[in-house]
């Protein structure tokens, strides 16, 4: 009895999540409110409050949430692999970014873009949780460079650590413009880019 609670109050869990995730993604976190996740979701107010102190401690679990899912179905599938090579890798990671953006016809955007576009400036916990995604995003790019160049892929002067940088800011900034413009040719030519940038590196080795 105890385990079919649990799993119900899991699956509730869940179903609240979705929902607020949803609408956040496509309206923003201050222009969703409290009611609106719960005629969405199905979910009473009383269910909620069992979960979910307030809507900024949702917030939290909506972060923690796109964290997850990012590792999961992006980062690990491309760079965890520690014997693949770090050029396939990161040109795979670059693929499936594109094809994430392309399945969503350059709608909504990137979760973690909007919500640090949006929250940055006003609510520093927020801020500081985002910026530890940004920051988790650039260490495992940096690492498959850094893999890269120890094999000799990149020349000596190639800095890992600046170019998985500019590789992140490139991305946000491409999905952005696909968003405005809805146009995803503008973020095809940014990852075709991005791929003829790190070749420079590789084609100038000795």
């Amino acid at each position: 009895m105890i385990e079919i609670k649990s799993a119900k109050g899991a699956a509730t869990r869940d179903q609240i999540l979705d929902a607020a995730a949803r609408l956040i993604h496509l309206r923003g976190y201050h222009c969703t409110s409290l009611d609106d996740v719960l005629r969405d979701s199905g979910i009473g107010k009383g269910n909620f409050y069992y979960h979910f102190k307030s809507k900024e401690d949702l917030g939290y679990a909506i972060i923690d949430r796109i964290v997850q899912a990012f590792v999961h179905r992006t980062l690990e599938p491309a760079f965890g692999d520690p014997d693949g090579d770090p050029i396939v890798q990161l040109h795979g990671f670059l693929d499936r970014v594109l094809a994430s953006q392309r399945e969503r016809n350059c709608v909504g955007g990137c979760p973690m873009g909007n919500l640090a576009s949006e929250l940055s400036d006003v609510h520093e916990g927020f801020r500081q949780r985002l910026a530890e995604i940004f920051s988790e995003w650039r260490v495992r790019l940096a690492g498959a460079l850094a893999r890269g160049k120890a094999r000799g892929a990149f020349r000596a002067d190639f800095e890992p650590a600046r170019a998985a940088q500019f590789i992140v800011a490139a991305l946000e900034g491409s999905i952005l413009m696909s968003k405005v413009t809805r146009d995803i040719a503008v973020m095809e030519s940014c990852v075709d880019e991005l791929k003829q940038h790190l070749a420079l590196y590789a084609e100038a080795r000795s």
